[in-house]
């Protein structure tokens, strides 16, 4: 961990356009529906992917893979959409901390959209030719391998930057994208995503193709609709059981700031709900011909364990990141006092020019005039001894005023006016010696 200090910049001085606890809601709800849409976006152009390679030798899964690419495009337009919403309300409830993880990350997040605009073309490019290169299979099967390779970049960036922003003890120390995935929790999160992807993908696939409408006789020689289950509840069932090893490699290796004890119980719910999912999973894989009844109560209890770890995940950066939004906002509110005292003096020293005042006369009158007459005794000095004293040595006048001495037996010691600062001392001294001058 980095030794030096860390940052704590001031907020953006602005009033959240609705009650926080309301904007925190919908940037939960609104990030799982965005994220299935994901999921399914880059789980489903692995198994696409895997299919078509598949087909070369059993041509039922090149028709696989093209029925199932045809959804591709479509779940990609809707996480598009869907994730317009986490977007603006994450930069709403964390400006600071989700803006300075971007800049972290620099070029890597730059290059983000011009890499997601690619990717989608290359998802277009490979839908539309599918019959043009009928016979250049592998040219046709790499535009898809280049789009999942994209893919599989892009979630890795936001993965980071949503990991970096909620840490910024470890700003100080990363120094580009390369740096951010060498943060604890990164590599393990984006294992846990991939695996969700093709879980929900796969489930995914066991409604798509069991649908009655779905032409599967007319479609497959060889698959049928309970073949097909078993494919892809097979793929979810050993990608579950992979999860059960990523999800705690993910609670080991987040750091520990953030986990109290509601987010524990949001995590471990989760897992609770998850489990007798995979059993019902494994039931229908048990079956001769899985039938698919049991799917509305996986997904149901899957739906539920991605909101309680989508709840779990928004807690632990509210708590990681509560004490670091404490201080920024009381160096927000000392910026703003330090504001609005200079925006007064600003004021106060146009209405004292107006009026032929200096600021050094100013200052004087409301500091030392109680003390120091022009010519005359009050407690010390007046102006014309103290002119005569320090002859062309303002800078006397300001290192006496910050630690005065006693040199008068007769006289109180003078107390300190440090606090005051050089600048304005400085003008003090400035006018005392030229008032005092003129009246010698």
């Amino acid at each position: 961990m980095s030794l030096e200090p860390m940052p704590v910049p001031r907020d953006i001085p602005l009033p959240l356009p609705a009650n926080p606890h309301w904007l925190e809601f919908l940037l939960v709800v609104a990030f799982v529906a965005h994220i299935l849409f994901v999921n399914l976006m880059v789980g489903g152009s692995i198994l696409v992917l895997a299919f078509e390679i598949r087909g070369l030798r059993e041509p039922d899964y090149d028709r696989l893979a093209r029925a199932l690419a045809s959804t591709i495009t479509v779940n990609k337009s809707l996480a598009v959409v869907m994730g317009v919403a986490p977007l603006l309300l994450i930069n709403l409830l964390y400006t600071i901390h989700f803006y300075t993880a971007n800049a972290l990350t620099g070029m890597a997040w730059i290059l983000l959209v011009p890499t997601i605009a690619v990717t989608f073309l290359l998802l277009y490019l490979h839908q539309y030719t599918w019959d043009r290169f009928r016979n250049l299979k592998w040219a046709h099967i790499s535009i898809l391998g280049l789009a999942v390779a994209l893919f599989l970049v892009i979630p890795l960036v936001f993965l980071a930057n949503v990991n970096l922003m909620m840490f910024p003890e470890r700003w100080t120390s990363v120094h580009g994208f390369l740096s951010a995935l060498a943060l604890p929790n990164v590599l393990p999160r984006y294992l846990h995503f991939l695996c969700a992807s093709l879980i929900l993908t796969s489930l995914f696939g066991v409604g798509y193709f069991w649908r009655a409408r779905f032409p599967v006789e007319q479609m497959f020689h060889s698959l049928t609709r309970p073949r097909l289950r078993r494919t892809f509840y097979a793929i979810a069932f050993v990608v579950s059981l992979a999860q059960f090893i990523a999800g705690p490699l993910v609670l080991v290796t987040i750091p520990s700031k953030g986990l109290a004890a509601p987010v524990l119980t949001a995590i471990f719910t989760g897992v609770f709900l998850a489990i007798p999912a995979v059993w019902m999973i494994w039931k229908e894989l048990s079956m001769e011909e899985p039938d698919g009844k049991r799917l509305p109560m996986i997904a149901g209890l899957l739906a539920l364990t991605v909101l309680c770890m989508a709840s779990g995940r928004h807690m632990y950066r509210g708590v990681a990141l509560a004490e670091h939004k404490r201080e920024m906002r009381m160096a927000t509110e000392r910026w703003a006092e330090d504001s609005a005292q200079a925006a007064y003096e600003k004021t106060l020293g146009q209405e004292r020019a107006a009026h032929g005042i200096g600021e050094g006369q100013a200052l004087f009158q409301s500091t030392c005039s109680a003390c120091h007459g022009v010519d005359r005794r009050i407690v010390g000095p007046p102006l014309t001894e103290i002119a005569r004293i320090y002859a062309g040595n303002p800078d006397g006048i300001v290192t006496w005023a910050r630690a005065p001495g006693k040199k008068r037996p007769d006289t109180p010691q003078m107390p300190a006016f440090a606090s005051l600062g050089d600048p304005k001392l400085r003008k003090i001294a400035d006018y005392m010696l030229e008032t005092g001058a003129i009246r010698q």
